[in-house]
């Protein structure tokens, strides 16, 4: 359910590679059931600045909030990480899955650990999961046996059975054949019509302009635009995001 309850908040995000200025002075609010994709060119930031809201990646100046805890630049603590990556799901370009357990055992390993979960819970809460991303006969298989796409659901799963309050996408189809994408934008699809908050890193423009509440073009580090999909893909203002939807649309 969307409501007007901020649940991330960044101003003035800089992020430095030693000499290399990679994000300049970002600002960002997204509101509780707000699904946000991120678009812009390859080097662009985009994945630094999604990498930097669940404290992957340091920053070097400016404030981030999540789910109302402050996420300190430099080195956050251990304590202040596992608050943010309760609340701030997270799916990357490759899986990440532990190749030596089960998909069950993938999934129940961090609410036990974390959330304290018993495993009888834990368990019937990632059958349930499982059934929602649509590969619960798959349950005592490893990674192994799967396709990339059902390996990326299986992701997606583990990162829901934390129960976050926001999902955060990086690029999740990237490294799949064409013939899985659909399988786990659908998925993504079911997940924002639920009305979980969503931050999406994506080259899939048909998928964003679908799925998204607000797009925002990020160009050299610096969001350049942000507004509803079809103004930013019919009607962009700066001469840079018409180029980019020009040579983007064409390929797609």
């Amino acid at each position: 359910m969307k409501t007007n309850e901020i649940v991330v908040s960044v101003e003035g995000l800089h992020k430095h590679y030693g000499e290399a200025h990679v994000l300049k002075g970002i600002d960002l609010r997204v509101t509780a059931g707000e699904v946000v994709v991120i678009l812009g060119a390859s080097g662009s930031g985009k994945s630094t600045l999604i990498r930097c809201l669940n404290g992957l990646e340091t920053y070097s100046e400016g404030h981030v909030i999540i789910g109302g805890l402050a996420l300190p630049p430099n080195r956050p603590s251990l304590k202040v990480l596992k608050h943010i990556r309760k609340d701030a799901g997270m799916v990357f370009q490759q899986f990440n899955l532990f190749p030596h357990k089960t998909v069950l055992e993938n999934i129940t390993l961090a609410p036990c650990k974390v959330r304290g979960k018993s495993r009888e819970a834990a368990r019937e809460h990632a059958v349930e999961l499982l059934e929602k991303v649509r590969i619960a006969a798959h349950a005592h298989k490893f990674p192994g046996q799967l396709s990339g796409g059902q390996q990326q659901r299986v992701a997606i799963a583990r990162a829901l059975a934390m129960e976050p309050k926001i999902m955060l996408f990086d690029e999740p189809t990237s490294a799949l054949d064409p013939e899985m994408v659909s399988e786990v934008l659908d998925v993504m699809r079911e997940l924002a019509r639920s009305g979980m908050t969503m931050i999406i890193v994506t080259h899939e423009m048909n998928f964003a302009r679908e799925v998204a509440d607000r797009a925002i073009y990020v160009h050299e580090g610096r969001v350049l635009e942000e507004g509803p999909p079809r103004q930013l893909f019919e009607a962009p203002q700066h001469e840079r995001t018409k180029a980019f939807f020009s040579s983007v649309l064409k390929q797609a």
